[in-house]
């Protein structure tokens, strides 16, 4: 599949409404909005990128001769001061079964839907602006998709849901997108890929910006240092070494008062990606030898709507 690049311009016009969770207003008449269209790559994997400064998240204990996380060992530092009691030890459970050896279930390998901010570690991803909503498009594994609902207010009564609630609106050159709602109840609720715990009170902000050349590439110099860098990998994205523009920003800030001590940040950096968007299909093997046991995989007995 040739990539394809989505130039939307586009022009908003609201009135002062206010949008909920203490946003602020949107552009006034005749601003223009930033640009993110095109294919984006972040190859970096598991976790995200460590803040400038202030409360992080949690990282790998388990780390290689070079000192960045071991991408074969996620074992989760159980010990962040974000984390209470009952998210530390959940957290510490599953380190101690990949020290086995063994892959533990999460979102993603079982093929479950990827709540924020789990969904964040995704390398290939694709922004869809339209005035009224954004789309976001995510390449590992299965191609999900949120809808993000600009200029617009929570509901008051709120459904649950797998990407949870998700509206957007713009600070000058900065996309906002406010998250709640997220579906608690359900099989592989991780905030992360060590299996950081969330509740119904997870609360994410993410703040989409495009920075320059230095930037990226200082927030690259972070990430190496506790990510592997994998340049070819699965998604069939790679960096564009020919692109000179600017890279794509992600800053984002997680609380959960049920979870977590206290607010937490981190961020991701994406350059321009060349290479094809793959098909793909993630495939349950229902049956988890190592557990004696069938997974849990989606099966819906009733409607939920």
């Amino acid at each position: 599949m040739q990539q394809r690049e989505f130039l939307l311009a586009v022009t908003l016009a609201i009135g002062a409404a206010t949008i909920a969770w203490g946003q602020t207003q949107a552009p006034p008449v005749g601003a223009a909005n930033p640009d993110f269209s095109g294919i984006w790559t972040h190859p970096f994997w598991p976790g995200f990128d460590p803040p400038l400064s202030g409360p992080g998240p949690v990282v790998n204990r388990s780390r290689m001769p070079n000192g960045v996380g071991n991408s074969d060992q996620l074992v989760g530092e159980y010990t962040n001061p974000i984390l209470k009691p009952r998210a530390a030890e959940i957290i510490k459970q599953h380190g101690e079964i990949s020290l086995t050896g063994v892959t533990y279930p999460t979102p993603a390998n079982q093929c479950w839907p990827q709540p924020v901010p789990y969904i964040l570690w995704t390398i290939g991803v694709q922004m869809l602006q339209q005035p009224d909503k954004i789309t976001i498009l995510y390449s590992n594994p299965d191609h999900e998709v949120r809808r993000v609902r600009m200029n617009q207010r929570h509901p008051a009564k709120l459904t649950p849901s797998w990407y949870g609630d998700s509206v957007g609106h713009y600070e000058g050159d900065t996309l906002v997108i406010d998250t709640v709602g997220i579906k608690s109840g359900r099989p592989f609720a991780m905030a992360d890929v060590y299996g950081t715990p969330y509740s119904k009170a997870l609360h994410v902000v993410e703040r989409y910006r495009l920075v320059d050349d230095e930037t990226a590439k200082a927030a690259e110099a972070r990430t190496r240092k506790e990510n592997l860098y994998i340049p070819v990998n699965d998604s069939g994205l790679a960096v564009d070494p020919g692109y000179k523009g600017k890279a794509l920003q992600l800053q984002f800030t997680v609380e959960d008062k049920g979870v977590f001590t206290m607010p937490w940040s981190a961020s991701m950096i994406y350059r321009r990606a060349t290479g094809g968007w793959p098909e793909f299909a993630c495939a349950e093997n229902t049956h988890e030898y190592y557990a004696a046991k069938e997974s849990e995989v989606p099966r819906a007995a009733k409607p939920d709507f």
